[in-house]
């Protein structure tokens, strides 16, 4: 069928992944939501756009967008109001794409509950909810996926996961863009309460990056943590209170252990990468290892495909946006030709598809939620000078999301 969808939030990110959902070919609508008049013009003017976009499409009100005659909504707003704008559209019966993280709060105990109110409002509603977790479509990620459905790897015995990105690289410019906003000038105020309180934050209250490879590869999810944490000692005012790195290690529910990296202070220049490790065989800084061989392997070999008329509805929208001297940012021509690994156009194709098939998509509510609960619970026992603690867990989904290891997941 033919997918209607509104995209909430049409910032630097929101407009990396809108000519993407608009050109999808099961996508025959588009709305637009931002409460900046400028952004929303930037694409109401774009002519690739005037044959799915109507005037009457157009929103500066969330509360407009939410109630109006759409099948879905894509939430690429900021990081805390994700939970709470999908909730509320999941409760007026949208299908719902968020952005990651699936909220961005200094208190983990409110993201523990945004996360449980997202599986059950999800599971009382029978809507969709996708976190657009780019690792998860990285060509490591899938390719790593099929071997563990053809039993290549064995049985799991560990895996790591990284997410290396100092403040400097970039981080501060993007607190500076998002804070000089309307919702981000709100936030700073919102902000203060927190501190208030003395809630301590930590960088593993963002963790997608680097859990979501080891949890979709091994299909397990954590058990127990033990974390540590580490504090700047410049007096450097980015971090606050706040740890700047935390480590963690965690027991999995198939017995496997993972360690998970979060940090914000490291001479690096960013990295965001996971190893998995098998009795039979292993997969490391794309090299496929066994007992008898190494292969070193190019992302051609890694990436799964994309169908050829979703390829090239996305290349005909970019060559729309070039031949506009405007219409196309330098950030879109990059997103368009591989955005965080490549990652965007699956995304996008995922969360289409699974909407216009009625079926959960792979990175559904219950998945999301392990990705996040893992960070939550290591920051508490980082916290608590590496306390073991356990992992709660919102179970599997009422029927089960596609099979995503073993067979090519878009062709």
């Amino acid at each position: 069928m033919g997918v209607s969808l509104g995209l909430v939030g049409l910032g630097a990110f929101g407009s990396a992944f809108a000519p993407l959902f608009k050109s999808h070919p099961l996508v025959n609508r588009i709305a637009l939501c931002d409460i900046e008049p400028d952004r929303l013009r930037v694409w109401a003017d774009r002519p690739s756009f005037q044959s799915k976009l109507k005037a009457a499409d157009i929103y500066t009100d969330f509360r407009d967008i939410v109630a109006a005659d759409l099948d879905a909504l894509v939430i690429i707003t900021q990081p805390w109001f994700h939970a709470a704008q999908a909730v509320e559209a999941l409760k007026h019966g949208k299908h719902v794409y968020s952005a990651v993280p699936v909220v961005s709060l200094p208190d983990g105990n409110e993201i523990l509950d945004w996360c449980q109110k997202l599986v059950g409002t999800c599971r009382r509603t029978g809507r969709c909810y996708m976190l657009g977790e780019t690792t998860y479509y990285r060509p490591q990620t899938m390719y790593c996926r099929r071997r563990a459905g053809e039993g290549a790897f064995g049985e799991f015995v560990y895996a790591e996961g990284e997410y290396f990105h100092d403040v400097d690289h970039g981080l501060r410019e993007v607190k500076r863009r998002r804070e000089s906003s309307r919702s981000g000038r709100e936030w700073l105020a919102r902000a203060q309460e927190y501190e208030k309180r003395g809630v301590v934050t930590g960088p593993m209250h963002y963790p997608t990056h680097s859990t979501s490879g080891p949890v979709s590869v091994m299909n397990a999810h954590a058990v127990k943590v033990s974390a540590f944490a580490y504090y700047n000692r410049s007096g450097e005012q980015w971090y606050g209170s706040a740890p700047s790195n935390e480590t963690a290690l965690f027991l999995m529910s198939n017995g496997a252990h993972v360690r998970i990296c979060e940090y914000r202070e490291i001479g690096h220049g960013g990295r965001e990468i996971f190893r998995a490790y098998g009795n039979r065989g292993s997969f490391e800084n794309d090299t496929w290892c066994d007992k008898r061989s190494r292969k070193r392997l190019g992302v051609d070999e890694m990436r799964d495909p994309l169908p050829e008329e979703v390829t090239r509805a996305f290349q005909e929208e970019l060559r729309a946006g070039l031949e506009g001297a405007a219409a196309a940012s330098e950030r879109e021509r990059q997103d368009f030709l591989g955005g965080h690994g490549g990652s965007h156009a699956y995304l996008v194709h995922e969360f289409v598809t699974a909407v216009s098939e009625d079926r959960l998509p792979a990175v559904n509510a219950w998945e999301a939620a392990r990705y996040m609960v893992m960070g939550v619970m290591a920051h508490r026992s980082a916290l608590r000078g590496g306390e073991l603690l356990e992992v709660p867990d919102f179970g599997d989904p009422p029927r089960p999301a596609p099979d995503v290891r073993g067979r090519q997941e878009h062709g």
